[in-house]
């Protein structure tokens, strides 16, 4: 893997340097989201060049697959860009979550500007009577049956990607 780092051009080896843990964690969703397209862009082109130049030996060889050898550089440097991409998506991911809660609780908070606020000092609290007919009880739990018919489900799509993994 680090001599295929080494044959890397300055640009490709700069894209790669990018991807480091400490240099994602410290970016935006926004400069992730640039840095994606970037990496996406360069996995892409190695990928068909190494598509395109095994297609043109099919021919000689039979397959792109027997032809393999005589083009793995485009098919290394197309694995190390997908790792990074790997990687970066990983970052990605984590930063739209984050950014998708804190919208989230603004809205809320918006829709809602009385939930959060503290109530003065000296106002009265609600009689017992009127705390009922306000509030709604909701059950804490679905139920023994239906607690039991999903985890009869999760277990059966359990079943089912475990046999196409075992394939």
């Amino acid at each position: 893997m680090k001599a295929l780092l080494n044959s890397l051009n300055e640009d490709e080896k700069a894209l790669v340097r990018e991807t480091g843990s400490g240099e994602l964690g410290e970016m935006d969703e926004d400069g992730l989201v640039e840095l994606h397209t970037r990496i996406r862009r360069a996995r892409n082109k190695y990928s068909k060049l190494y598509r395109r130049a095994a297609g043109e030996r099919v021919a000689e060889y039979g397959g792109r697959g027997t032809s393999r050898p005589k083009n793995t550089r485009n098919a290394q440097k197309a694995e190390v860009f997908e790792d990074a991409l790997a990687r970066v998506s990983w970052y990605l991911a984590r930063a739209a979550r984050r950014s998708a809660a804190e919208l989230k609780a603004e809205r809320i908070a918006a829709a809602n500007p009385d939930r959060d606020t503290p109530k003065p000092a000296g106002t009265p609290e609600p009689t017992a009577k009127a705390a009922q007919t306000t509030q709604r009880v909701r059950p804490t739990s679905a139920g023994p049956a239906l607690n039991r018919r999903h985890a009869a489900t999760r277990a059966k799509g359990a079943r089912r990607q475990a046999k196409r993994d075992s394939r």
